[in-house]
């Protein structure tokens, strides 16, 4: 079964086609980024008109002449203008090609980056961690329909908190990637600068709003140099990827689970990676662990069409609607 999936939550516009669940036939993304970049960050109007422009050019470059047999489209959380966009789209596709449309959850679909291109898929039961820019969540999966909610962020989710301590620094929009790059410039390994927010607590909640208060101390009356943005990436990327690590840790020791899936935009980070493998081989815990591809693990619409795969749930399209709010245990 091929399935279409359109992307639009937030600042890519993105449409593909993906045969059961895990092979990709095509996967155009357009990204806004280097837009965003400009202001320091997303503004949603912009966003929304950019996908407004860049929808047809990406569906053309998906489709071409390749037949599919249903349509799978975000329909939250997200920007709601960026949302309708690709809501919008879907049901119009839909009418036109006489397609059925499944509505995918944006977060739930991120878990399915690991099923892209993977010749082995993961084993039930698992434990996920799905974290980006504007979440941070723990999950545990029995099965396709069976999510539980172990716990997540009360305040600034982990991208977040990489994107304004990056701005504190004077590096660039987003600030995952900038940190990460600029700390690989930074070569001591006795990084503990800064606070690990509840990694002590016995819990599955994340807080990370008190780290960018602590990074704002620190460089408020200081001149930032290279030397320093380096180090200040390093110890704030270390504080982050440890507070995400040991918490996983904690949820492997309890629930015990056969697999363990990292998703979302900052588990591209390679920090968080290369650690959370040598930890678990220095554990010697009987895990599987699965990274997606970089290229899956931010926003795009193959994880959307391999979701709806594995997930189908059919709706009319003049039903189908955009919730932005939308959390990871919210049914669609």
């Amino acid at each position: 079964m091929k399935i279409l999936g359109i992307e639009t939550s937030c600042d890519e516009t993105s449409a593909s086609i993906v045969e059961n669940g895990t092979k990709i036939i095509s996967n155009a993304v357009f990204s806004s980024q280097k837009m965003h970049a400009k202001t320091g960050g997303i503004i949603p109007e912009n966003a929304a008109r950019q996908q407004i422009k860049s929808i047809i050019p990406v569906l053309e470059q998906s489709i071409k002449n390749t037949y599919f047999d249903a349509i799978a489209v975000t329909v939250g959380p997200g920007l709601i203008g960026s949302l309708l966009v690709g809501v919008e789209t879907a049901r119009t596709l839909s009418f036109v090609y006489k397609k059925p449309i499944i509505p995918v959850n944006h977060l739930v679909a991120h878990v399915f980056a690991n099923f892209i291109e993977k010749t082995e898929l993961p084993k039930f039961p698992y434990i996920c961690l799905v974290v980006s820019g504007g979440h941070t969540d723990l999950i545990l999966m029995k099965n396709l329909k069976s999510i539980k909610y172990l716990g997540g962020t009360r305040d600034d989710a982990a991208g977040e908190a990489f994107d304004k301590t990056a701005r504190l620094l004077g590096l660039p929009y987003p600030g995952g990637p900038s940190i990460s790059l600029k700390a690989k410039e930074y070569s001591d390994s006795n990084l503990t600068l800064f606070p690990r927010p509840m990694i002590h607590d016995k819990n599955f909640e994340f807080s990370f709003s008190g780290l960018k208060t602590s990074v704002f101390r620190k460089v408020k009356d200081l001149k930032m140099t290279n030397s320093l943005q380096s180090k200040f990436a390093a110890e704030v990327q270390e504080a982050i990827v440890d507070v995400l690590i040991s918490k996983t840790l904690s949820a492997l020791d309890k629930y015990k689970p056969k697999s363990l899936l990292l998703a979302g935009g900052v588990s591209a980070n390679q920090r968080l990676r290369y650690k959370l493998t040598k930890e678990i081989q220095g554990k010697k815990v009987k895990v599987d662990l699965f990274f997606p591809e970089p290229k899956y693990c931010t926003d795009n619409a193959a994880v959307i069409a391999s979701c709806a795969f594995f997930n189908k749930k059919y709706i009319p399209w003049e039903k189908i609607k955009v919730n932005p709010e939308l959390t990871i245990m919210d049914k669609v």
